[in-house]
């Protein structure tokens, strides 16, 4: 199926996960723009590595999409995807959403969305110098895991009834328009107020988990690339890769 714009559209009932079949098709020679999307997933995987539970009722989707900027600029489709989420839900009407950074949609406080963008290398032999990107999306909507290390939700719980193909919709379409206003990286100063203005916790407390420590401080704002800045004691700390949590959501073990 084609969608208007060109863009494809390609169902599973089950699948291991989007992601990878992005990753099977631009190794195959396709460079989108593509959504993929399944029913189930038997491997789906959230960022460092994480499972992602994947039962039938939420949306697992991926976009296989080229950017058409240098790599270090692509780095900032994780904070476009982020909006473009925060919008596709928000336009079902629920209440109370935010963004935990770097790119996951809370609802209430809890977790609702998760976003894991890999490279998607092309085929044997062929170089690019453009990035090719699979941009991975789970939003729950009928469920949601009680086995996580920060607490999840989903849509239902809060009321909210829509199948996963609509929600697709409502995000493939804002996904476009935070495109265009990142602009191949030359909006990324309106897209990082605009992060930030629907992020939760700015100027108070936080609490990120690295691999080797945990910083504890005061959430600034982040940085012209997106890297996370906190105030911890006298040092400001400028972080790239870690887990957030506030005062009222303490971290916990996956069972």
């Amino acid at each position: 199926m084609v969608w208007p714009g060109g863009v494809g559209l390609h169902h599973f009932a089950d699948i291991d996960s989007t992601n990878e079949e992005a990753r099977r098709m631009a190794a195959a020679g396709a460079r989108g723009p593509a959504w993929i999307y399944a029913d189930t997933q038997s491997a789906g995987r959230g960022r460092r590595g994480r499972a992602w539970m994947s039962e039938p009722g939420n949306l697992f989707c991926t976009h296989l999409f080229a950017p058409q900027c240098p790599m270090p600029k692509a780095a900032e489709m994780s904070f476009v995807t982020a909006l473009a989420v925060f919008d596709a839900v928000d336009a079902t009407g629920i209440h109370g959403l935010a963004l935990k950074w770097p790119n996951d949609l809370l609802v209430d406080g809890a977790k609702v969305s998760g976003i894991l963008i890999e490279s998607a290398p092309g085929p044997a032999g062929h170089r690019d110098e453009d990035p090719l990107l699979a941009i991975g999306i789970g939003i729950n909507i009928a469920r949601a895991p009680d086995d996580t290390p920060y607490p999840a939700t989903c849509l239902s719980a809060h009321g909210m009834s829509v199948t996963p193909l609509a929600l697709l919709t409502e995000l493939a379409t804002a996904f476009i328009a935070r495109c265009a206003q990142w602009d191949r990286g030359a909006g990324f100063a309106a897209i990082r107020q605009d992060w930030l203005a629907r992020a939760r916790g700015v100027g108070g407390p936080v609490t990120v988990r690295l691999h080797d420590r945990v910083i504890e401080g005061e959430f600034l704002s982040l940085d012209e690339d997106g890297a996370l800045e906190i105030r911890a004691g006298d040092k400001i700390e400028t972080i790239s890769a870690g887990d957030v949590f506030f005062p009222d959501i303490a971290p916990r073990e996956a069972k």
